[in-house]
């Protein structure tokens, strides 16, 4: 039962942030909803049921998608335009596997040295960080709402005693709803009980190819940060056992089925890691359990309605304390190895940090690259400049 309750827990986590995409691209939701929870458990197969990650839908993939069912329309329903954006995802299950490919063959002791942890350690404050403009957005809709779902929290973690401490999260939407409800807050629409989620198969095009495979070069190296970010919280090496290569390669089987499936591309989550920091609970059987509830609340729209009606500045208020543990599990990874920030350190980080958080874009053709994917190229780039070839 405990297992239970914190999957539960953690799908009220991700759900906001899963349904989101389909929300802006005019995929199915249920369908979002099925195959992150198939993607989920096709990872922790592929990774031997060791990481504690759950896959939601990316983010990286919400332009290209409109881009190609916007080019697409003409020639059909939005049906028919987004069988070829999901016929795109499909084919970025390949690129990731690759990617996995490259990791096995050059070693992750070479990657290592590589993600250093000073550009490790950025790149997870930087995931945080990133986000936090997101959590501070929804948080303002209304911030009485936003402030008692942090105050449960904090009180939960802190002065509740046992397991009751392990349910932050929960116990924080549930006082914020209760108010909302109170309130008069809520806005719930009833849409029926159970119901099929609308599969489709993919469509493929030279043009679909070639928007929404550049994009996946971004959540790759979004993928290691994250990797690297839930290695650190659970002290536990994950990117050498089972090995980011098996984490890569989970990740892009369970991409290439969503396409397949008519769903959006999956991704390790950001919102997982705030959890994992946050409750302490780190058995992968919990993320299954979430998984699991997924794929049954694909089938239940009401259930789905009922998650869909929690209001914008409860999660908000949720999302401010996780993105922020985010960010302190990013410089604890600075603290523990001891780096130290002066010259060169203190270069690196700088350039990270405000390439990740200032916007910038570096662009060629349909590729682009910004956020933490960009950080990342600038630190490792910037690691080899200052350093020297050879040390980097």
């Amino acid at each position: 039962m405990k297992n239970i309750a914190l999957g539960a827990q953690h799908l009220f986590t991700m759900f906001g942030a899963t349904v989101v995409v389909p929300f802006l691209t005019g995929i199915p939701v249920s369908v979002a909803l099925f195959t992150s929870g198939t993607g989920t458990l096709v990872f922790h197969l592929i990774t031997g049921r060791q990481v504690p990650a759950y896959l939601g839908s990316s983010f990286a993939f919400i332009a290209p998608i409109l881009a190609v069912t916007s080019y697409h329309a003409a020639e059909g329903d939005q049906a028919t335009a987004l069988a070829y954006a999901t016929g795109g995802i499909m084919c970025v299950g390949p690129v990731y596997m690759l990617f996995a490919w490259i990791v096995r063959t050059i070693g992750m002791d070479r990657v290592s040295k590589v993600f250093t942890p000073l550009i490790s350690g950025t790149m997870i404050m930087l995931i945080g960080l990133i986000l936090a403009p997101v959590a501070i957005e929804m948080a303002s809709e209304n911030w009485i709402l936003a402030l008692v779902a942090i105050a449960t929290m904090v009180i939960t973690k802190l002065y509740l005693k046992g397991f009751a401490s392990m349910l932050p999260v929960l116990t924080g939407i549930f006082a914020g709803y209760l108010l909302a409800l109170l309130t008069g807050n809520i806005s719930y629409e009833f849409s029926g009980y159970i119901s099929f989620p609308a599969f489709q198969l993919p469509r493929f095009s030279l043009y679909a190819l070639s928007i929404i495979l550049p994009a996946a070069i971004a959540p790759a190296i979004e993928h290691i940060g994250d990797i690297y970010a839930i290695s650190m919280v659970t002290e536990k090496p994950y990117y050498k056992k089972p090995g980011m290569h098996r984490t890569l390669f989970g990740d892009g089987l369970a991409t290439a089925i969503a396409g397949l499936l008519g769903g959006p591309a999956n991704t390790t989550y950001s919102e997982n890691t705030g959890v994992l920091a946050f409750t302490g609970a780190y058995n992968p059987v919990i993320m299954r359990i979430a998984a699991v509830f997924a794929i049954v609340m694909s089938f239940i729209p009401a259930v789905e309605a009922a998650i869909m009606s929690i209001p914008q500045a409860v999660m908000g208020g949720v999302t401010i304390i996780l993105f922020g543990m985010i960010a302190a599990v990013g410089a604890n990874t600075l603290v523990k190895n001891q780096v130290i920030l002066h010259d060169k350190n203190i270069i690196l980080m700088s350039l990270m940090l405000i390439a990740g958080l200032g916007g910038a874009v570096l662009a060629y053709g349909n590729f682009s690259l910004q956020g933490l994917g960009l950080a990342a190229v600038v630190g490792v780039a910037g690691q080899m400049v200052l350093r020297g070839r050879k040390t980097a």
